[in-house]
């Protein structure tokens, strides 16, 4: 459990930040200027905030009042920033053995080895990092990360430098890093594709402050953020998995307890688990299930709430399953079809909509 209540200042930048997080992966999300790299270094120990505390598995690394700073070197914790920082006249071996010098246990080559395969860096090992592509050297930053043996892994922006295809690539190895081993992460992102597919929980920042924090369904579904993340759009987070691939077609289809789902461009195997985002402008209502349409996705739901009007538009919660949509029609539209709380209907979005690689699912 890491548990942050801290205050710093940096040249005119003011950090006030309280949240904790469990196991798995936290996200630190919000628009750039937020304050996110400035908390994952204190965190790290890189930065020394003015005052408040910062406690880990039970651990004080820092506290004001007691005067307590544990130096970064001492924390255990192994940091991934956004350019790698390999060392260019080490080879990817030594780079990667270098972290035996703050390994917290014994040297084991079979640690060296399954991190290597995990990260698919085996036909890498004797280059150095100026031959190496800009995804391959964020995974040795990984590995070298790793073999350090961390308690928590903090990752900042990773994946910034990179083209889609790299993303996509190293995406993919963070997935299995997540659900292959237990080391607890930070990830620092401002991409919403990317907290989507990695976080468990998220910690969203505006301006120095965490104005959300909690599951991923609960904070990126929320409309009412969306000041606070710029490009960010309310809307719907659904956990589902996936149970059919029609390569043919390019689609793949997604189970969840409200139903299935039908997305297309689609790049995961069939029983992974998938967190689909639906965003609210993509999801239309019908009184009734309607018939020869283009629109793959039909779900059955009940409507729970209708917000108060913005502008022109209303936002309505549905609730499908265990999950909630949310809809952003016209008023007129919601005047037209008499919606109101308790109402069955029917959510329609469209397979295109869904569109995992390009990051709009």
């Amino acid at each position: 459990m890491l548990s942050v209540e801290i205050s710093h200042e940096q040249g005119g930048f003011s950090l006030d930040a309280h949240f904790e997080c469990g196991a798995g992966v936290t996200a630190l999300f919000g628009r750039s200027g937020a304050g996110k790299t400035t908390l994952v270094n204190a965190v790290a120990g890189l930065a020394r905030p003015r005052k408040g505390r910062i406690v880990f598995d039970g651990e004080a690394l820092f506290d004001s009042a007691q005067g307590i700073h544990v130096r970064a070197g001492r924390r255990h914790f192994g940091y991934v920033f956004q350019e790698g920082r390999l060392f260019p006249h080490l080879t990817v071996r030594q780079n990667l053995t270098y972290s035996h010098w703050f390994n917290r246990g014994p040297r084991s080559e079979n640690d060296f080895t399954h991190v290597v395969e995990l990260l698919g860096i085996g036909a890498l090992l004797q280059r150095r990092p100026a031959q190496l592509s800009g995804g391959e050297k964020q995974r040795v930053a990984i590995g070298r990360a790793l073999l350090a043996k961390p308690r928590l892994l903090l990752l900042d922006e990773p994946l910034a430098s990179l083209d889609v295809e790299r993303k996509h690539e190293i995406l993919r190895y963070l997935r299995l890093l997540r659900d292959e081993t237990r080391i607890p992460m930070v990830y620092v992102s401002h991409a919403v594709e990317e907290v989507l597919e990695l976080a468990d929980q998220v910690v969203l920042l505006a301006s120095g402050r965490v104005v959300a924090s909690g599951s991923v369904e609960e904070v990126m579904g929320r409309p009412d953020l969306r000041p606070a993340t710029g490009v960010f759009e309310g809307g719907a987070v659904i956990e589902t998995r996936v149970i059919g691939v029609d390569f043919d077609d390019g689609l793949a289809t997604l189970g969840f307890d409200g139903g299935t789902l039908t997305v297309g461009n689609f790049d995961a195997q069939a029983g992974e688990r998938v967190r689909v985002r639906i965003r609210a402008r993509e999801v239309s209502i019908a009184l009734e299930p309607p018939q020869h349409i283009s629109i793959q996705n039909i779900l059955h739901g009940r409507i729970a709430a209708i917000d108060a009007p913005h502008g022109s538009s209303v936002n309505v919660a549905i609730v499908v399953g265990t999950a909630t949509l949310r809809s952003r029609i016209t008023q007129r539209s919601a005047r037209q079809l008499g919606l109101i709380p308790g109402m069955e209907v029917y959510a329609l979005i469209k397979a295109v909509s869904l569109d995992r690689r390009s990051g709009a699912a």
